[in-house]
């Protein structure tokens, strides 16, 4: 931890060690927070005392196809798994197990490929937003696949939001506009600095973002270059290096914070930090380390972080599935 760098002004702790710590749902009234892998287990990391530290790190369940992808609202998790949506009753939630679920949709795309799924409550929590990923590098998609799908959080045929969206692992809601802005992630096998992975801004409903026609950002997909897109497309309102695997989102004092999980197949790795996206007018316009060191100067990774969410009290957690921990950076007059 010591070799990990927080941006000036923030000092950073050890939360809880979560073996494969990927998604986070913070949960106040639960005094905790809920803990998604891209495996079967789903965790849950009780802070009973406040004091900034998981105390209780507790497997609830261990029954998903990959439990990537979750939710939470006073009351009710949500998990959206690789083939079906759920949500729990926490009603009788003592930080153990969870209960039987609700089945809110059982058609998700059952393939593995990309299967890991991302989730975010819209900002009145009446509905779920789920990213659902191509099953594929770069091919043709059919039915929910390449989407962001929205569903009542009570059930029901979702319908698309946004397509053209190759595999986003990250989605969140402006808090002040209520816009949704998501990541997603770039072809691969195209070369080192081809093509730049996308921040997207996704103000209204039906908006295509170019896949598979485009690989990612404006490089066209070899497979598809000498066809025109079937619709206008919506270009990133922003891009980072490419193989950077941009993923989990929060917004912090008008910026944005940027969890890039880093390369695993470029010839020189490259990403592996979080990043605070400076906004200016409403715009994304430049990028500054929040959080780095993951990746040592010999080339040797010590963490990929994941997710990015604001803790109970006001600091900032960061989910890392290779260090399996989840780290929580403290403003320094905290």
């Amino acid at each position: 931890m010591s070799l990990l760098r927080p941006e000036s002004g923030y000092r950073l702790e050890l939360f809880a060690p979560v073996n494969n710590a990927r998604s986070i749902a913070v949960a106040p009234e639960l005094k905790g927070i809920f803990v998604g892998t891209r495996g079967p287990n789903l965790y849950f990391v009780r802070d009973a005392d406040g004091d900034g530290k998981g105390e209780e790190v507790n497997l609830i369940a261990d029954d998903f196809k990959m439990a990537n992808g979750i939710a939470y609202k006073p009351g009710t998790l949500f998990v959206a798994d690789q083939h079906r949506v759920v949500s729990y009753d926490l009603s009788n939630f003592d930080g153990s197990a969870l209960g039987r679920p609700r089945i809110l949709f059982t058609n998700l795309p059952d393939k593995r490929h990309h299967g890991w799924r991302y989730v975010a409550l819209s900002p009145d929590q009446s509905r779920l937003f789920i990213a659902v990923g191509a099953p594929c590098n770069i091919c043709r998609v059919s039915g929910l696949e390449g989407t962001i799908i929205s569903m009542p959080i009570s059930g029901g045929a979702p319908k698309i939001y946004a397509s053209g969206i190759r595999n986003s692992v990250g989605l969140t809601f402006h808090p002040d506009t209520g816009d949704l802005w998501f990541t997603d992630n770039g072809g691969d096998n195209l070369g080192d600095d081809v093509p730049r992975e996308e921040l997207n801004h996704a103000p209204t409903e039906g908006l295509f973002y170019g896949y598979p026609w485009y690989a990612g950002n404006d490089t066209r997909s070899p497979q598809f270059s000498n066809e025109t897109p079937p619709a206008e497309v919506t270009f990133p309102a922003f891009t980072f290096n490419a193989h950077n695997a941009a993923l989990g989102l929060t917004f912090d004092d008008g910026d944005a914070l940027v969890a890039l999980h880093g390369s695993w197949n470029r010839t020189i790795p490259d990403g592996y930090k979080v990043v605070r996206v400076e906004f200016r007018n409403g715009e994304p316009v430049a990028t500054n380390p929040f959080l780095d060191g993951f990746l040592r100067s010999n080339g040797e990774v010590v963490g990929r972080p994941v997710d990015v969410k604001h803790y109970i009290d006001g600091s900032i957690l960061v989910s890392d599935d290779h260090a399996s921990a989840v780290w929580r950076l403290v403003p320094a007059d905290g």
